[in-house]
C-alpha cells in the first residue's frame, strides 16, 4: 500500500493551510497533484472546474499535466454553457451525467477493456490514459452563489495497470477538502470581480481593503471625464425599446475600455453618462492619459459606428468633458446603502463642461484649468471662448482640439 491511500492527513493538512493562505487554484491543484504523486498516486492528468460569478465568464477549469518528468499547469475561462454548441457539449458531457444522476463518481478502466461513449472520456483515452475517474463534489443551497454549486474534477492515470481502488477511494475522501479550499478562494476572486465591476477597478481595491466605513474619504487631486452620448433622448424615442440597452452597452463598449486602457477609473454610469478620474500624480501624466483615452475613443465609435450602420442600427456619437481639480474620493450614504464615488465642485463642474459640447458643436471641451495643467499637448488646444457655466461660480473659458494639428 503506498503512502497516499495510508495516511492522506498530511494532504489534507497541506490543502486547509494553502486554501487559508489564498493560494490561486492553479497552486492549489500543482500543489496536490505533486504531492500526492510523490505519495504513490499515479496522476498524469488532473481538471478541476468550478462555476463562478461573472458578467462574461461562466466558470473556470483549471488543469495539471505530467509531461516528461515536467508538471505544467493551465487555467481555462469558459463561457455560458445554456445554448448552442457549448450547451450540446456540456450536455453529452460525463460531468453532466453526474449532476443529472445524482452520482458522484464515474470510473473508466480503459485498461481492463472498460468504455464510455462521453466525449471527454473518449478524448482522455485517445490522450494515453489508461483509467479514469470523474467526480462531483455538490455544495447545498445555502452555500451557493450564483452557477456555483458543485466542484468537478477528472483524475486521470497513464500506467498500464491505472489506479488501484483504494487510491481512487483516497481521492474521493480527500475531494471535499479541494472543493472546499478552491471554493475559498474563488469566492475572494468572486468579491473582487462583483467590486471592481461595480464600483470601478481602483475603487473596488479600497473597499476589499476595508475603506467601507460611512464618510471614509481621502482627498485627491484628480483629471475628471465626464462623458454622454449626443442625441440620446432623440434616439431613445425613435428607436424600439429592446434597442436601447444594447446602444448604451455598445458605446460603454468604446468608452470604458478606452479610459481603463489609459491609466483612468470609471466610477459610475450615469443612464447614458460616464463619471472616470485619472489620478493627478503627477498632473502631467493624468493630463496624458486623459487625452489618449479620448483620441483611442474616437477610433472605437469610428468601427463601431461602421458596425453599426450594417446592421441598420441607430449611431451616436461621444460628448466629453474634461476638468482637473481637487475632489473628495471614498463612501458617501447611509449605513445600509453606500457608494464610492467623487464629490466635490470640480465634479459638478466637469459635468456642466461636457453639457456644453452641445451648445458649441464640439465632442470634446477641456476647462481652462486643465489646459494650463498640460504641457506637450497644450499645443493642440484652441480656444471656444469664455462662458458661464450653469451652477459653476465664475465664467471660464473652454478649449478643445484643433482639428488641424499636427505634430
Amino acid at each position: 500500500m503506498d503512502a497516499f491511500t495510508e495516511d492522506s492527513s498530511e494532504l489534507r493538512t497541506w490543502l486547509t493551510l494553502a486554501g487559508l493562505a489564498g493560494k490561486s487554484e492553479t497552486a492549489l491543484l500543482d500543489g496536490f497533484c505533486s504531492r500526492a504523486l510523490g505519495a504513490g498516486m499515479p496522476i498524469a492528468h488532473a481538471m478541476v472546474l468550478i462555476d463562478t460569478l461573472h458578467p462574461v465568464h461562466e466558470g473556470r477549469a483549471f488543469s495539471w499535466r505530467r509531461r516528461a518528468g515536467q508538471a505544467q499547469t493551465e487555467v481555462i475561462e469558459y463561457g455560458p454553457t445554456s445554448m448552442g454548441q457549448a450547451a450540446e457539449n456540456w450536455h453529452r458531457s460525463v460531468l453532466f451525467h453526474l449532476r443529472e444522476n445524482g452520482a458522484s463518481l464515474f470510473r473508466v478502466r480503459f485498461h481492463a477493456g472498460e468504455t464510455a461513449d462521453f466525449p471527454d472520456i473518449v478524448r482522455m483515452r485517445g490522450e494515453g490514459m489508461t483509467d479514469v475517474a470523474a467526480m462531483i463534489i455538490r455544495f447545498p443551497r445555502s452555500g451557493t452563489i450564483g452557477e456555483m454549486d458543485a466542484l468537478y474534477a477528472f483524475w486521470s492515470a497513464d500506467r498500464p495497470e491505472g489506479f488501484e481502488d483504494s487510491q481512487v477511494a483516497a481521492l474521493t475522501r480527500l475531494m471535499p477538502t479541494l472543493a472546499l479550499a478552491v471554493k475559498c478562494v474563488s469566492l475572494a476572486r468572486i468579491a473582487g470581480t462583483l467590486v471592481e465591476t461595480y464600483l470601478g477597478h481602483d475603487a473596488g481595491r479600497r473597499v476589499l481593503k476595508g475603506r467601507i466605513r460611512r464618510g471614509v474619504a481621502d482627498r485627491i487631486r484628480a483629471v475628471l471625464w465626464y462623458s454622454d452620448l449626443r442625441g440620446f433622448t432623440r434616439i431613445t424615442d425613435q428607436s424600439a425599446p429592446e434597442q436601447i440597452i444594447p446602444l448604451l452597452n455598445d458605446y460603454a463598449g468604446a468608452v470604458i475600455p478606452a479610459v481603463y486602457g489609459n491609466g483612468g477609473d470609471v466610477l459610475k454610469l450615469i443612464g447614458d453618462g460616464t463619471l472616470a478620474i485619472f489620478p493627478a500624480s503627477p498632473a502631467e501624466n493624468a493630463c496624458r492619459g486623459a487625452i489618449a483615452a479620448y483620441d483611442d475613443l474616437q477610433q472605437r465609435v469610428i468601427q463601431l459606428n461602421l458596425r453599426r450602420v450594417r446592421d441598420g442600427l441607430p449611431i451616436t456619437d461621444v460628448y466629453v468633458g474634461l476638468h482637473i481639480g481637487e475632489v473628495f474620493y471614498g463612501n458617501i450614504g447611509s449605513d445600509e446603502r453606500l457608494d464610492f464615488t467623487v464629490v466635490g465642485p470640480a465634479v459638478n463642474e466637469v459635468a456642466r463642461i461636457a453639457e456644453m459640447c452641445r451648445s458649441v458643436e464640439r465632442n470634446v471641451l477641456l476647462s481652462e484649468a486643465l489646459a494650463e495643467a498640460m504641457t506637450r499637448e497644450r499645443s493642440r488646444l484652441v480656444s471656444v471662448g469664455r462662458y458661464a457655466l450653469r451652477g459653476v461660480g465664475r465664467p471660464q473659458e473652454l478649449f478643445t482640439f484643433d482639428p488641424f494639428w499636427t505634430e
